[in-house]
């Protein structure tokens, strides 16, 4: 039984053996999975995808899935809603897997059969549609074509020489419209064309047979659906003539290239009239033939709808199932399936009680047996979380999956990262519009969840609790900072107070009421004083640098106790311990000075207050000279710390090598050797009862391999000590960590640069909207003030609380990734990826 699971670390990991009989290593499998506690090790990796056991099951699955995907195709193409899954959809029997292929493999013939005739059917109906609208309108284009002569002829030859070439082929006649289109040798092409082709088509027609054509053309009045592609087109009838044979059978390819669709019309009035009352009786004979066959349709597609989501669910999870027994061994002497896997220890009784569950269904006599093994293997790593902490979590493990049993960052950043960005959005009225928004996602959670509204409304509803810590926390320093939209609360009676009688025109200075102190926060009266800003900003500033002191210093701390898990002695003498007296000695001591500087009234005692950055600069520029006395001793204690920072250096920089090169030396001097590969036991032994049994892989030559080192998950391979390269690390360690105590320093004035850059635009925001309105009396003061009211809510939320929130929610990230989490963090852990039906569902859920 391993230790319970907490947020501080990541859960005890065993690596188990299981022996499961193979009558039931589906069934077991399917359990497991239910389960989710299990990941298991591939111990077929030099096996191909298409040589594994279990290939042609995988196949088998993979088209039922083709096949329910191309059902759900079906629905969404013809609306008919797919029902809902109910929750917990058990994994499926080898029996209902076969009758959900029977199942499957029926519907789709007759699913695509009606779909065929059905598009078939419709292609048939658009054809139709297409040249009743031609037979429509060809009727009036030939009407045209005869009454129009007159028009056509004042026309220059280079405009219609086909209309002067049919009167010279016709000089006894009255005219053309007394003639024949036959009679004068003329012949057309009528079809109907995309309305968006048809510019070019005119241009391509006109410009290939030179103008010799009298084309007329009309729109149809309803668009038209594509068959193919189930669309809605808009297209146009048209009506080509032309003289001679070459030159209307160029008309048609041309017509067909640009996607046209031709039809054949009679010139006589009398025989278009059949043609169109021929057409309305197969439309009408259509009609109903579709009617019928897409009702049809319907029936089989709501058939398969009821049970579409559970088979999906089903056929999944089956799948699944064999992916995992393909990475099973299988032991023939035995007839048993193995398998390695890593789990949570606390949920072995579980892993074991679920195998006994199994067996006792099955009716097997043969237990399956769930053995935990030693390993030097590196664990993955597991923290369990929770829909509070999942959110706080992710944040972490965006940057690096923890190592195995380091501190987790993510339990303190439940409580920093909001606060951090608290202190940068600090503002009531902003942070209580996040407070609200977060909390109405949180009440309406259970209808949320599954949903997908649309990608940043889905971040910000994964993220619902650190939001609403962020609002809360801003609250909080809102009210530190005494400012809600901009303006200060009056809670409390001031401490400074003006001065009664003054002239017109005099400088008001505020005197400080004796005795009397601001009980919480910032005092309202500085909101509006001229020296309101130079106050705030040396008050933020100061106080970011407090705030970054303490969480570097507890960062670093966190490594303290990484160390002594891992009873690394070298670390903890090596690094923590000079890195905490050189942060200490340099930054501890300027908090301690600005905290000394608050708490002494400077003009009380004569002296001007001395510049807290000139004193650190000098420290190390000349030290021991002294400006401005902050306190007395100032000039020794500043050369003592000075000289521990110093010692820190080298300290840090040699120690942990040369401890690693004494200890490594050491047993080489007594004569032994290190290991130089994994050592080889023979395959026999694997029958020995004795407890501990080690991770087995076997090798070529039938040997097990036994890994001896913690380098790798998978992979593991055997590292010999090298003192350049351990040199060259530390070197490396060093001058990082020591610019980064000034950087990282510097790194934290964010938070006072931010807070003013907010409270700053909320001011303005406010003077340039709904301060205008004040001013103006009567209805339109009263409309400007409802008008304006609307745009500096607007603004407020989109800009101060939406896009300034953004900001400095990525600037707490930043703070925490780099200036807090290099201090302890190693982030190269192996995440914990089980084998689990209720992940899996999501994942594709997502997808």
């Amino acid at each position: 039984m391993g230790q319970p699971d907490t947020l501080f670390r990541s859960s005890e990991m065993s690596l188990v053996l299981l022996y499961v009989a193979t009558e039931i290593g589906r069934e077991a499998v399917s359990a497991l999975g239910e389960v989710g506690m299990l990941q298991f090790r591939d111990l077929n990796a030099d096996v191909s995808a298409f040589q594994r056991t279990y290939t042609r099951d995988i196949r088998r699955l993979d088209n039922i899935e083709r096949q329910l995907r191309y059902f759900a195709g079906q629905m969404e193409k013809n609306n008919i809603p797919v029902h809902p899954t109910r929750d917990g959809v058990a994994a499926a029997s080898s029996q209902e897997i076969e009758r959900i292929a029977e199942r499957s493999a029926v519907m789709e013939g007759r699913i695509s059969q009606l779909n065929s005739s059905y598009e078939e059917l419709q292609k048939k109906w658009i054809e139709l549609i297409e040249y009743r609208w031609v037979l429509r309108e060809a009727g009036g284009f030939f009407d045209r074509a005869h009454t129009q002569v007159d028009e056509i002829r004042g026309r220059s030859s280079d405009e219609a020489p086909l209309l002067e070439d049919i009167e010279q082929s016709v000089p006894n006649t009255g005219g053309i419209g007394e003639v024949s289109f036959q009679t004068m040798n003329i012949g057309f092409v009528s079809g109907v064309i995309p309305r968006e082709r048809i510019a070019a088509f005119e241009r391509i027609l006109w410009r290939t047979l030179r103008g010799n054509l009298y084309m007329n053309q009309s729109e149809i009045e309803e668009p038209l659906t594509d068959p193919k592609t189930g669309e809605k087109v808009d297209k146009n009838v048209f009506v080509i003539f032309a003289h001679g044979r070459e030159i209307l059978t160029k008309i048609r390819k041309i017509s067909e290239s640009l996607g046209a669709d031709l039809y054949t019309v009679d010139d006589n009035t009398n025989l278009r009239r059949e043609q169109l009352h021929s057409v309305n009786g197969h439309l009408d004979d259509l009609r109903s033939v579709l009617d019928n066959t897409r009702n049809m349709l319907y029936v089989e597609l709501r058939q398969v709808a009821e049970v579409l989501a559970s088979d999906m669910v089903k056929v999944k999870k089956e799948k699944a199932v064999y992916h995992a027994l393909n990475m099973f061994s299988y032991d023939s002497t035995r007839k048993y399936l193995v398998a390695e896997g890593w789990l949570p220890s606390s949920s072995l009784p579980l892993i074991q009680a679920t195998l006994r569950n199994v067996t006792e269904q099955a009716r097997i006599q043969v237990p399956s047996i769930v053995e935990e093994i030693n390993t030097s293997r590196t664990p993955p790593t597991y923290i369990k979380t929770n829909k509070f902490t999942e959110g706080f979590q992710t944040i972490i493990n965006a940057y690096g999956v923890a190592k195995y049993q380091e501190v987790n960052p993510g339990l303190a950043t439940i409580v920093t990262f909001p606060f951090l960005f608290a202190v940068m959005f600090g503002d009531l009225g902003h942070g209580f519009i996040m407070f609200l928004a977060a909390s109405t996602m949180i009440y309406f959670e259970r209808r949320l969840i599954g949903k997908k509204i649309f990608e940043i409304f889905d971040m910000a509803f994964f993220g619902r609790y650190i939001m609403l810590l962020m609002g809360i926390f801003s609250m909080y320093t809102g009210l530190i900072y005494n400012d809600i939209f901009s303006k200060p609360l009056t809670l409390f009676p001031s401490a400074w107070t003006w001065p009664e009688h003054f002239k017109a025109g005099d400088a008001l200075e505020a005197t400080k009421v004796p005795g009397y102190a601001y009980p919480f926060g910032l005092d309202w009266a500085w909101h509006g004083a001229d020296n309101a800003l130079l106050f705030t900003n040396s008050y933020k500033m100061k106080l970011s640098i407090i705030m970054g002191w303490v969480h570097m210093t507890y960062s670093l701390c966190l490594s303290q106790y990484n160390h002594r898990h891992f009873k690394s002695r070298v670390d903890t003498i090596g690094n923590f311990l000079p890195g905490m007296l050189f942060l200490q000695s340099i930054f501890g001591y300027l908090v301690i000075c600005i905290i000394y500087k608050w708490t002494v009234d400077w003009p009380a005692v004569g002296k001007p207050a001395p510049s807290l950055l000139n004193m650190l600069i000098y420290m190390f520029l000349s030290p021991g000279t002294i400006e401005d006395e902050l306190y007395p001793g100032q000039a020794s204690l500043q050369i003592f710390l000075t000289l521990i920072a110093l010692v820190c250096v080298p300290w840090m920089l040699l120690y942990k090598p040369l401890m690693l090169r004494r200890e490594h030396s050491k047993p080489q001097r007594d004569g032994y050797q290190g290991l130089d590969g994994p050592a080889r036991v023979s395959a026999l032994d694997e029958d020995d009862d004795e407890p501990g049994r080690h991770s087995i892989e076997t090798d070529a030559s039938g040997h097990a391999l036994i890994g001896n080192n913690n380098a790798g998950h998978d992979d593991d391979e055997h590292h010999e000590f090298d003192f350049s390269e351990e040199m060259i690390h530390q070197i490396i360690h060093t001058i990082e960590f020591c610019l980064n105590c000034v950087s990282h320093t510097a790194s934290y004035l964010r938070l006072w640069a931010l807070s003013l850059a907010h409270a700053q635009l909320s001011i303005v925001l406010w003077q340039m909207t709904l301060a205008l309105s004040f001013g103006v009396k009567g209805v339109l003061g009263v409309i400007m003030t409802v008008m304006l009211f609307a745009l500096w809510f607007s603004c407020t939320v989109i800009i101060l609380v939406i896009m300034e929130g953004t900001s400095a929610m990525l600037h707490s990230l930043r703070l925490h990734w780099v200036e807090a989490m290099s201090k302890f963090f190693i982030g190269d852990g192996i995440p914990f990826q089980p084998f689990s039906f209720k992940a899996m569902l999501e994942e594709d859920s997502e997808g």
